[in-house]
């Protein structure tokens, strides 16, 4: 065998020979063969799956922005919405706030007037009384006093009475000029 090989001549170990070069090729075209049959039909399907797959997850994906984007401009919309809303409440709150102050100060300048009225009223009404008993003291201090300068009683109600009138308007009757000469 040694020998069959050294008459062949030089032999390139790069180059299979002959027979093992057709068996070889026997044996990958079987192979490729039975892996195209079998096995490709199983990647195609596979890769179709991802394919599909991937696309309508892109779809899906798409939709969902478009579903999110929707979504969020009607967010937008509700939010503008309660804005202007808490806007118009604050601006109404504002005006009844307004409103009632006016009216409390309406209210309290109605109370201070009544109060002032009233105590104008008492003041008249004191002025009055303390007039009509100054007027008795008065009176009655002038007739002792008149009726120790003429020397008799005046005893007389009704005359005293008037007397003491008749004095009295004559004092008026001058705090009156005296108060129109002062304005």
């Amino acid at each position: 065998m040694i020998q069959f090989l050294a008459d062949e001549g030089p032999q390139n170990p790069l180059l299979p020979s002959m027979p093992e070069l057709i068996i070889g090729l026997i044996c990958f075209f079987i192979v490729f063969g039975l892996l195209g049959k079998k096995l490709l039909p199983n990647i195609q399907k596979t890769l179709e799956e991802r394919r599909d797959a991937i696309e309508g997850g892109l779809e899906r994906a798409a939709a969902a922005q478009e579903e999110a984007n929707r979504t969020l401009e009607e967010y937008k919309a509700q939010l503008a919405e309660a804005r202007h809303e808490a806007a118009r409440i604050t601006e109404h709150a504002r005006e009844q706030g307004a409103t009632i102050i006016a009216e409390m100060r309406e209210e309290g300048q109605r109370q201070r007037d009544a109060i002032v009225e009233a105590g104008h009223a008492q003041i008249d009404a004191d002025r009055r009384q303390v007039t009509t008993v100054l007027r008795q003291d008065v009176g009655r201090i002038a007739a002792e006093l008149a009726g120790r300068v003429v020397g008799e009683s005046l005893e007389d109600e009704a005359r005293q009475s008037r007397i003491i009138d008749r004095f009295l308007d004559e004092l008026d009757a001058k705090a009156d000029a005296a108060e129109g000469a002062v304005k």
